[in-house]
């Protein structure tokens, strides 16, 4: 019997061959956040990109794009739904009366951290399901810490002072804005710096993290801080969900595990953020106002109808507006979503 050997062209198709089947199953995606390259949540989600490649045994790759470079923030969820890109991250604030039951969440409950922030978010989508959502794959949520006013030249130590303060906003912010006295204008984050250091808007709704984050430490000098009427900003991880389709039900598995992780990691990016810019604030010659519990109450009356109207707002649509936002204080107040 003659001997079986390969010449090197058989050997080189065998491995190509070989190498096509192991790679039959391999999915490649894009990511697309708004956040700068930099900042510890464009790091964060880099790293879920990372996790996933690494568990899935390099099954699942991602292209990580940061900073707009692929879609911009608010046209973020189309460009999923339409696969410009395949996963995307984005505020619910960026497409106002889009996702109602999920933008309750915006309004001025006095959240004390990013953390529970987050907790509520992904505890709310659980219980309530909404099918605001249904044309993506819900990754996860996650949402800042306390959202407060900051000013350029006014320092705001009572409501007065709001009176008209042309205030960056976006979303439930805007209307927190008009509450509170001020004039909103909305704007998505990665055009305030400019529009605060040329004089466009005199101040801006915004978590601590949010002045090293976004340098806005640098072009506003004050601000205040009003427990009671603290906001927050969620925001959505999701997938086009023909690409979430074409992933394998194990590596789909994994990719839930990781999300589970990966949610409370925002959130403590968030929070280790807030004392960062905090910091930096302060640094940059910056003014921290503390209202006192008057003044504070006085703010979160001052609110109230916001989250009144809103509760009416999805009681029109068939909603129970009550439940939702007594589920979500019950979050805040216990820091637990069970």
């Amino acid at each position: 019997m003659k001997g079986i050997f390969f010449t090197p062209r058989a050997a080189f198709i065998c491995f190509v061959l070989f190498f096509a089947a192991s790679s039959a199953h391999a999915v490649t995606l894009t990511y697309s956040t708004f956040f700068p390259p930099t900042h510890i949540q464009a790091v964060t989600s880099e790293n879920w990109c990372k996790e996933v490649e690494k568990r899935t045994d390099g099954r699942v790759k991602i292209q990580f794009f940061p900073g707009q470079t692929l879609t911009r923030a608010p046209q973020t969820y189309e460009a999923v739904t339409d696969g410009i890109a395949d996963i995307g991250v984005a505020a619910l604030a960026y497409t106002q009366g889009r996702f109602p039951v999920m933008a309750s969440l915006d309004m001025p409950l006095g959240y004390p951290s990013g953390v529970v922030a987050t907790k509520a978010a992904n505890a709310l989508f659980e219980k309530m399901e909404p099918v605001e959502f249904d044309s993506t794959k819900v990754m996860y949520f996650h949402g800042h810490g306390p959202g407060y006013i900051h000013t350029r030249k006014v320092p705001v130590k009572k409501l007065e002072d709001l009176k008209g303060q042309r205030i960056r906003s976006t979303g439930m912010s805007a209307n927190i804005a008009t509450a509170l006295g001020g004039t909103p204008v909305s704007m998505a984050m990665p055009d305030t710096y400019q529009s605060l250091q040329r004089g466009v808007v005199d101040g801006s709704f915004h978590p601590a993290e949010t002045n090293k984050g976004w340098n806005m430490g640098e072009v506003v000098s004050y601000m205040t801080i009003a427990k009671p009427a603290a906001y927050t900003t969620t925001f959505y991880v999701v997938m086009n969900k023909s690409k979430w389709n074409k992933i394998s039900p194990e590596d789909q598995k994994v990719i839930e595990e990781i999300n589970k992780e990966w949610a409370l990691k925002h959130g403590e990016a968030w929070d280790s953020s807030d004392e960062e810019g905090m910091v930096f604030f302060k640094d940059k010659g910056g003014t921290v106002i503390t209202l006192d519990d008057a003044e504070s109450e006085r703010w979160a009356t001052a609110v109230r109808p916001v989250i009144d109207n809103y509760i009416k707002t999805l009681d029109d649509m068939k909603i129970d507006g009550a439940n939702v936002f007594d589920f979500i204080n019950k979050v805040i107040a216990t820091g637990d979503a069970q």
